[in-house]
């Protein structure tokens, strides 16, 4: 069985399209709970004519924006191989992803990294805007042993999520549903109990799908498949 699988921030190059080779990669400790997406655009009401008109008097311009917001927890007391005796030591990587550095086209800019949050099929690529560091639980010594970080990032257009295949769920083993037979039960009668969770079935095609040839006499504790044929 394949494990769990961890969240990851990486740098990218200029283009946001491109993991930057050597640059920084990091694995989540814990997974965040959640992801929260927001999408907005950018509407002025136009100068001038009818005021009156509210909402409808509003132009679109520009490109929209889309907001990632989540929060990562750190915790070194649950660390079982290379631990460490800070927390600080864990989220200085993640704050790295907020430290500008020089721009490649223009020295004299400071920009921060491109980043890319992957987690499985989700991917965020954009600008780490804004960083929130917690500390606590902390040793005698005073150092914090737990953390969270709370990041938001954003990106200059719409996400547009894009699929793969027709994300239909296979049938798995186990899951169809089976009717048992009463005493004294007819096909018909047995499948108008479950009508309310099916809906309107054809019984014809029940006993045709199940290989049964008699309809009217069915064997106590007789399982049928009443899923729709």
């Amino acid at each position: 069985m394949a494990g769990l699988l961890k969240a990851r921030l990486i740098e990218l190059e200029p283009d946001f399209k491109t993991e930057k080779s050597g640059g920084q990669d990091v694995t989540v400790q814990f997974n965040p709970d959640t992801l929260k997406v927001t999408f907005a655009n950018q509407l002025v009401q136009p100068q001038g004519g009818d005021q009156a008109a509210g909402s409808s008097g509003r132009q679109f311009v520009g490109a929209g924006t889309t907001k990632l917001a989540l929060t990562l927890w750190f915790d070194v007391t649950a660390m079982v191989e290379d631990a460490v005796d800070d927390g600080r030591r864990l989220t200085q990587k993640v704050i790295f992803f907020m430290t500008p550095a020089k721009d490649s086209g223009d020295p004299q800019k400071l920009v921060p990294p491109p980043t890319r949050f992957l987690w499985g099929s989700f991917i965020f690529d954009g600008i780490v805007e804004g960083l929130e560091e917690n500390l606590e639980f902390f040793s005698p010594d005073g150092k914090p042993l737990r953390a969270s970080i709370a990041l938001t990032l954003g990106q200059q257009k719409i996400l547009e999520t894009s699929f793969q295949g027709d994300g239909k769920v296979p049938s798995a083993p186990g899951r169809t549903p089976l009717a048992a037979a009463r005493a004294g039960d007819t096909l018909q009668g047995l499948v108008g109990r479950g009508m309310g969770m099916l809906g309107k079935v054809d019984w014809q095609s029940i006993a045709a799908k199940n290989g049964i040839e008699d309809p009217l006499r069915m064997k106590p504790g007789q399982l049928v498949d009443v899923s729709r044929p």
